[in-house]
């Protein structure tokens, strides 16, 4: 379960909303994403323009090829060839891979997947982990401001993991809130989805049953999970239309245990819901309280809880859409060389 839930309740949810016609489009958006702690601190430092300011990328899709470009760097998928171009525009190089040999990567992937969860659950002795609840909301404030000439409205969506039969704050957990600017349906930006479904259902075939088959059998182990995704598919429709301008953070909560160890040796104790890699403990960690403000002067503004510490923001903002592209905006450039 753990982190995991969040994605894939998430991936759900976007992907089911996608309905598509195959027409051409273009689009542009720019994302930026924020890291808190240290990580944050090391990005600041050494990523550059593209951390302090986001990525711009461009996507077109005509007829069977969508090519995505951010930066220096491209990818080309070609459905009818059944191929994937990753381009270099610095180095005018591109490298090619057939679906065939991205599927046999894949499959190599699961098996070492599976032998790492063999291996640790050896390590742990077949001790059960913990169950874990999801909790799923959407607000509808009734705010609304116009975000790059769309006229939209606040959709505040909430996926909290916690653990079962504990609230939040008691047993502690992960929560992500994304603050979404929607506007009317965008047809050219459902058409962007849609090709991304076909693209996984032609790369990955019976596969593709085969996931939704493990994860409905998933839902069928955890009664809590289940439930969730009804709430889900009732809450779904205040999200109809297209998000124009989307802001998520992501915060790791501490149970009361925690807060007080942590307060008591300075140490960051093990959240909840852990993070890959032991992020909640590396890179969790608050920053410092600032000094009490002097006599006279405002008092700062609220904290947040302690209990509670951000450990990533993302920006997306949709910047442009075109309802045309053509077969040159999907091909790669004259001259460029194979590796």
């Amino acid at each position: 379960m753990r982190r995991s839930l969040l994605v894939g309740v998430t991936l759900c949810l976007v992907l089911g909303l996608a309905v598509g016609l195959g027409a051409d489009m273009k689009s542009r958006q720019k994302t930026q994403v924020k890291f808190e702690g240290m990580l944050g601190k090391m990005m600041g430092m050494f990523g550059g323009k593209s951390v302090k300011e986001g990525l711009v990328s461009t996507v077109a899709i005509s007829g069977d090829r969508m090519l995505t470009v951010t930066g220096q760097t491209g990818e080309l998928v070609d459905l009818a060839q059944e191929k994937v171009y990753d381009i270099d525009f610095k180095g005018k190089s591109y490298e090619v891979k057939t679906f065939a040999e991205m599927r046999k990567e894949w499959e190599a992937a699961k098996a070492k997947m599976k032998e790492q969860a063999s291996a640790a659950k050896e390590e742990k002795g077949e001790q059960p982990e913990a169950q874990y609840e999801i909790d799923f909301t959407i607000d509808k404030p009734g705010q609304r401001k116009t975000v790059n000439g769309y006229d939209c409205e606040l959709a505040v969506m909430t996926i909290a993991a916690r653990q079962k039969g504990k609230k939040l704050e008691d047993g502690g957990g992960i929560v992500m809130t994304t603050d979404m600017w929607m506007t009317p349906k965008i047809p050219a930006m459902q058409e962007q989805v849609a090709f991304i479904q076909r693209y996984m259902k032609k790369l990955f075939g019976n596969d593709t049953e085969t996931m939704a088959r493990d994860f409905a059998q998933a839902m069928a182990m955890y009664p809590q999970m289940q439930a969730a995704m009804e709430r889900m598919k009732k809450e779904a429709v205040k999200l109809e239309g297209t998000a124009v301008l989307a802001t998520m953070k992501v915060e790791t909560v501490m149970s009361p245990e925690q807060a007080q160890a942590k307060a008591e040796s300075g140490d960051k104790p093990k959240m909840g819901i852990a993070l890959p890699g032991g992020l909640g403990g590396m890179f969790g960690k608050k920053k410092k309280t600032e000094e009490a403000p002097k006599e006279g002067l405002p008092a700062a503004p609220a904290e947040t809880p302690k209990n509670r510490a951000t450990f990533m923001t993302s920006t997306t903002e949709l910047l442009e859409v075109q309802t045309t592209a053509s077969a040159a905006d999907v091909e790669i450039p004259a001259g460029f060389k194979q590796k």
